[in-house]
């Protein structure tokens, strides 16, 4: 590509991408937790699991509250995403409504949902117990196979709201495989629980919210 102003050639190609192949981290067993009142917590442990399915490891997405409401489509964007991407999973275990927004869903159900989550976290923990993560899983292998990286998206938000005990969740993420990378998200309150758990916690804070003027969810940011 010719450069006008300075005359001469300019290479402006940058980095390559290469194809996807199993591969297994180095460094992975860390516990992340992301909670505060802005926008972003489960964008950015998307964000993270997106680039660790692009280096070839094997990353599933958990989510626990993520039954939306009247202005968000059931088929998020990030579904079709990960559909897309080898690598990374996913599976919904909430439903319509938020619990105690008074939207007509029932708290009880939002109860068993969670629980529900809870045990099938255990199943996939299981699993990675059982599996080596230190070495390249398969990238369609069924979660409960193993993973290298587990997102528990709004996991701590059904704690801080008690449809979890919170002693259940801490004791989980205890127990976890030595080498795999947890990462929870979810929640306005703080967790002070994760303060003896988490290795990374990072409060996604609000400045501004374009909801405080009325604005609605919009397709392609927040689903």
């Amino acid at each position: 590509m010719t450069d006008s102003e300075h005359g001469g050639e300019r290479d402006v190609a940058g980095p390559v991408s290469t194809a996807i192949e199993p591969s297994a981290p180095e460094e992975f067993g860390l516990v992340q937790g992301f909670w505060g009142d802005g926008k972003g917590k489960t964008t950015a442990a998307l964000g993270m699991a997106f680039r660790a399915a692009g280096h070839g490891y094997r990353v599933h997405v958990l989510q626990f509250m993520k039954g939306g409401a009247d202005s968000v489509e059931d088929i998020r964007g990030e579904y079709n995403a990960i559909d897309a991407m080898p690598g990374i999973s996913y599976e919904n275990t909430g439903h319509y409504g938020w619990h105690g927004f008074m939207d007509g869903s029932e708290d009880d159900e939002h109860a068993a949902q969670a629980a529900g989550g809870l045990a099938r976290t255990r199943e996939i923990l299981a699993g990675c117990e059982a599996a080596d993560l230190t070495a390249p899983l398969a990238l369609d292998g069924d979660p409960t196979d193993g993973v290298h990286m587990l997102v528990l998206d709004e996991v701590c938000y059904a704690a801080n709201r008690g449809l979890l005990d919170v002693d259940e969740v801490v004791a989980l993420v205890e127990d976890r495989p030595d080498d795999l990378e947890l990462v929870l998200t979810g929640g306005h309150e703080r967790p002070d629980w994760l303060d003896g758990v988490a290795d990374l916690v990072t409060n996604v804070r609000k400045e501004r919210h374009p909801i405080e003027a009325g604005q609605r969810a919009r397709k392609g940011t927040e689903f």
